[in-house]
């Protein structure tokens, strides 16, 4: 094992390379520090970007690094191998924390043949602004690089670029996977021997980027199906898999299938790498998750536009961000645009939001066209007018999961109005206590009417409770996260109630008109409550269309000593 020294920083970053299978190297560039990724999710552990060297009687490097790594990767990659010496850079997809790099070693290697997809490699063009050597390649085909390594690629579009690729070498059973089963965890550890310590990120991250992508993640493994065994997965992010790979691989398939076979299916349209469109458009999609609701992302960029129209006929919901008025893929775009209009139909719902490019299209024009089409707001058009902060996005992602419950809303109709079900009564005689969970994390707040809680443990003491998957407080409740538990008392709990069962728009302040402390957590404490605790988040189970969250309980106060929980009975259980 090589680890570099750490550059000069504020940020620890170090890289590590360590054989993982035989002639095949992993370049690790451990970037330790880093708490937000992509849709501006929080991360807990880190990250790591993952690149990978195959000598046979010719080379091959798998990705190379995000730029912040330039000197640092430069350096290391030079002291394994004469760059000159490299044949081939595969590039898996062109996310700049993978491709940042790109540009650097042609400058240094002019004559590497740039192997990838047809529309990684129309995208790279824009990105290195010069010549270079190029193989586009397709699903199936090979490229032997001598000694028994053949690398057999399989198309995997949107995982969760539209131009991604994987790269299968037969002689070590390894999987260059790039984002795909990868996750944010940073560590020393090259491979998932602990699958407890890394399973919460693995799953977040599928969440994140996957989720949204689910009818993609099922096509895509098909097409691994056929390659053989695989006793390796060389990632893109975190650990690679050598332990777990069955049930990690078995985890995806599991939650993809859930995806889509939901009841309705929206439909996200977005520029690749326009602006903040990506990350922005992932927010939106990863809020249409959290209602139950499939999702399929389209990049107008690269998409056919007869797919574009068969997607729409067939969308319950459309969400577009705005793509650019001008540039050099503005006639596709345009076409697919057109698309989306004629297949647009008056039982479908939009969402639009800017993409913050410097030169989007104006909402208005587009929207008035889709109005006159019929279709309802699914939200109110989101406008940026600065550089996207975290509230933007939570504001994105609070929007996709209004648009998710506008969708489910004939589900939930319809479990209410199952009252003479015997088995729905018996379950409504469990009562609960009424509580507000509140959290902060950075400059983001949200609260929750709660009444599914119970303690759990004694030493550290903890308690359970249960948050639907559709509640925007449910993103500040990952592993680690801290919230405060507020106790509600019987006989003043109505107003408070009553203020947090209101519908709260996108990006609303939860806490206007309501008296809060600030506890040492950080989170908001409801000055009118009769206890509190200070939590944070240990574990996560996923009970069905719910989150049972189990936290431990580092502070907590009682207010008033004589007074007791206010106490919730339901008629019915199979609804709030």
């Amino acid at each position: 094992m090589v680890v570099a020294t750490p550059i000069k920083t504020a940020k620890r970053l170090t890289i590590q390379t360590e054989a993982i299978a035989a002639d095949t190297t992993a370049i690790r560039s451990l970037d330790w520090d880093r708490d937000r990724f992509d849709i501006e999710f929080g991360l807990q552990n880190g990250t790591t970007y993952n690149s990978y060297l195959i000598r046979g009687e010719k080379t091959a490097l798998v990705d190379t690094s995000h730029g912040k790594f330039r000197q640092l990767y430069l350096d290391t990659l030079t002291g394994i191998i004469e760059p000159t010496a490299i044949d081939y850079l595969v590039i898996s997809h062109t996310e700049p924390d993978h491709s940042g790099l790109v540009k650097d070693l042609l400058e240094l290697a002019p004559e590497i043949v740039v192997v990838g997809s047809k529309v990684a490699i129309q995208f790279l063009e824009d990105l290195v602004h010069q010549p270079f050597q190029r193989q586009i390649v397709k699903n199936g085909n090979t490229l032997d690089l001598g000694k028994g390594h053949v690398l057999e690629f399989v198309n995997a579009p949107n995982l969760h670029w539209p131009d991604t690729i994987f790269s299968y070498d037969r002689a070590t059973e390894t999987l260059f996977s790039c984002d795909a089963f990868g996750m944010h965890y940073c560590s020393h550890s090259l491979f998932d021997e602990d699958l407890g310590a890394i399973e919460p990120d693995y799953r977040f991250y599928y969440e994140c980027l996957m989720a949204p992508n689910a009818r993609s993640v099922l096509s895509a493994m098909k097409r691994m199906d056929k390659l053989g065994t695989i006793t390796t997965v060389a990632n893109g992010h975190g650990p690679v898999l050598r332990h777990n790979v069955a049930e990690l691989l078995s985890c995806y398939r599991t939650w993809s299938e859930s995806f889509t076979k939901a009841e309705k299916t929206a439909a996200v349209f977005y520029i690749s790498d326009y602006g903040w469109c990506d990350r922005l458009s992932q927010a939106v999609a990863k809020g249409i998750t959290k209602a139950g609701v499939g999702v399929e992302m389209v990049d107008l960029k690269s998409a056919d536009s007869h797919e574009v129209q068969e997607l729409v006929s067939r969308a319950a919901a459309l969400a577009i961000a705005m793509p650019p008025l001008s540039g050099s893929h503005h006639q596709e775009i345009a076409s697919n645009m057109g698309a989306i209009l004629a297949a647009a139909n008056k039982k479908q719902t939009i969402g639009m939001f800017e993409s913050y490019g410097g030169d989007d299209e104006p909402i208005d024009p587009l929207l008035n066209k889709f109005r006159d089409l019929g279709l309802k707001e699914a939200f109110p058009p989101i406008r940026i007018k600065d550089t996207p902060t975290s509230a933007i996005y939570q504001l994105c992602e609070e929007s996709g999961t209004d648009l998710g419950q506008t969708l489910a809303l004939d589900r939930k109709v319809k479990a209410r109005k199952s009252l003479d079900n015997e088995l729905d009564k018996a379950m409504g005689r469990l009562s609960g206590g009424l509580y507000i969970l509140t959290a902060k994390k950075d400059n983001l707040t949200s609260a929750m009417l709660a009444s599914w809680v119970a303690q759990a443990s004694f030493e550290p003491p903890g308690f359970t409770v249960a948050v639907a998957k559709d509640r925007a407080i449910e993103s500040l409740m990952q592993f680690g996260d801290r919230f405060v538990l507020n106790i509600l008392e019987e006989g003043k709990y109505q107003k408070l109630m009553k203020h947090f069962l209101k519908r709260f728009p996108p990006g609303a302040d939860r806490f206007a008109e309501v008296q809060t402390q600030t506890a040492d957590n950080g989170s908001p404490i409801l000055t009118e409550a009769l206890a509190y605790l200070e939590c944070t988040v240990a574990s996560r189970m996923e009970c069905s269309d719910h989150w049972v969250i189990y936290s431990q309980v580092t502070n907590g106060r009682v207010a008033n000593p004589d007074a007791f929980t206010a106490v919730h009975h339901r008629k019915v259980g199979n609804y709030y």
